[in-house]
């Protein structure tokens, strides 16, 4: 994966609208879990450039690092050779001493050459060390983007299990109300009512019949008197009168 499109994937992973993918999605839970298992590749896949992007930085900085160094102890080598050459040239010993100060040339050539490496390499190394710091960035932000998605999908996980656990509770609440236990109370309550009343009707029934039977014995008492009445008045005796208050 090259620089470039690792830049261009960590951008537009960040520029992701969670909310607004959420409120389009037809099954929100499912959208998240889609999209931490997104980002979850998507970071591995980055760290690993990333940390290639890295070594590479790194192995130009020991290279740029190398030629500084070469170059200062070219610098060095030709420093001696040259002072060598000056102290034979004192002594009257030109033609060693023109052999130190080109050896001191010949050291100076590689001081140039190691010099420039240096500094040919020194924009690329600048220009990778902002590559990085920008993956980094890059980085960080695509993990805190999916501890944001990882915590918005727990927490819609939990909302929706407290829904399904409150619809289950609706759900028994509209089957009691569908049950009504107090209509079986009252189907219960009428039926002792009617026999409370087929009791009432019996003993109505009972106490007709036994005024009937009083009735009865008046009648025969009535009979009974007029009986001994006719008796009476057969023997020639006057009827009985009648008189208020007996």
């Amino acid at each position: 994966m090259a620089k470039q499109s690792i830049l261009g994937r960590i951008t537009q992973l960040l520029k992701a609208n969670v909310n607004a993918l959420i409120d389009q999605a037809e099954d929100p839970q499912l959208l998240l879990d889609q999209l931490v298992r997104d980002y979850t590749n998507s970071i591995a896949e980055a760290e690993s450039a990333v940390a290639q992007t890295i070594g590479n930085l790194r192995l130009m900085e020991q290279d740029h690092a190398e030629d500084v160094e070469a170059a200062n102890d070219w610098g060095r080598k030709a420093l001696a050779a040259s002072a060598k050459g000056d102290e034979l040239r004192a002594g009257g010993n030109s033609t060693d001493a023109d052999k130190f100060d080109n050896l001191a040339k010949v050291a100076l050539g590689k001081q140039v050459s190691a010099e420039n490496e240096a500094k040919n390499v020194e924009p690329t190394i600048a220009s990778q060390t902002t590559t990085v710091d920008q993956l980094k960035r890059g980085l960080d932000g695509m993990r805190a983007k999916l501890s944001e998605l990882t915590s918005k999908r727990d927490e819609l996980v939990a909302r929706a299990k407290t829904a399904d656990a409150q619809r289950q509770v609706q759900d028994a609440v509209k089957s009691i109300d569908l049950l009504d236990p107090t209509s079986e109370i009252s189907r219960f309550e009428d039926k002792i009512r009617r026999e409370e009343a087929r009791v009432l009707g019996q003993q109505e029934l009972a106490a007709s019949s036994l005024d009937a039977q009083f009735e009865g014995l008046e009648d025969l008492d009535k009979q009974t008197e007029v009986e001994a009445r006719l008796a009476a008045l057969k023997a020639g005796g006057a009827p009985k009168a009648v008189t208020s208050g007996q």
